[in-house]
């Protein structure tokens, strides 16, 4: 005897809120948008992080600063021991492959100040997450590879100018790119005693 198989594609009509499903698209969860975006740049810290061979920690509470990582190697000279703090944020307003060879984006000035404050004993980090605006373009997975749309990049802001009366716009260079290479680049100077 057959039974019949639920339609891969999902129901062709959401549980009680009457909005019709196209084909193939899947039935997703109410999260906001951001609440999303925000895991899925936390998801990217922790790939890259782990390909870095570092640790995460989270600080509790947040004082204005996301995560800690932490990367130990014998070929430090400050300490077998170095952290960065990084600071996250994400976005679907700027398209990927920005053009110009860096990108504007906008912090309240009471952040960039945290973030721009010199000098510091742990270095700090802004890292920006460009993506798609829709969920359904984020993430593509096969047997050969995790895709995670688009990419983040980062800079550190450390003496950075506080210019706007509330808000400030600063430049993420896209050569930044951040991965693991970059990752381990950035603690390598770190360890050596120098500037991320």
């Amino acid at each position: 005897m057959a039974l019949a198989q639920p339609d891969p594609g999902g129901p062709a009509r959401a549980e009680g809120f009457g909005t019709v499903e196209q084909p193939n698209t899947p039935l997703r969860g109410s999260l906001a948008t951001t609440a999303c975006m925000e895991t899925l740049q936390v998801g990217y810290l922790h790939a890259v992080a782990a390909a870095a061979g570092c640790s995460l920690s989270q600080p509790f509470p947040d004082n204005g600063i996301d995560w800690h990582v932490s990367h130990g190697a014998a070929a430090h000279t400050v300490d077998d021991e170095v952290t960065i703090k990084v600071q996250l944020k994400c976005t679907y307003q700027i398209p990927p492959h920005p053009a110009g060879g860096a990108f504007s984006f906008t912090l309240d000035n009471a952040h960039l100040v945290k973030l721009a404050r010199t000098p510091v004993s742990v270095h700090k980090i802004l890292v920006v997450m460009l993506v798609p605006r829709s969920q359904d373009e984020w993430l593509s997975a096969g047997p050969g590879s995790l895709d995670l749309r688009h990419c983040c990049y980062w800079t550190n802001l450390a003496g950075h100018a506080v210019t706007g009366r509330y808000r400030t716009t600063v430049r993420i260079p896209t050569s930044r790119i951040f991965d693991d290479r970059a990752l381990c680049d950035i603690m390598a100077r770190v360890g050596a005693g120098g500037r991320p």
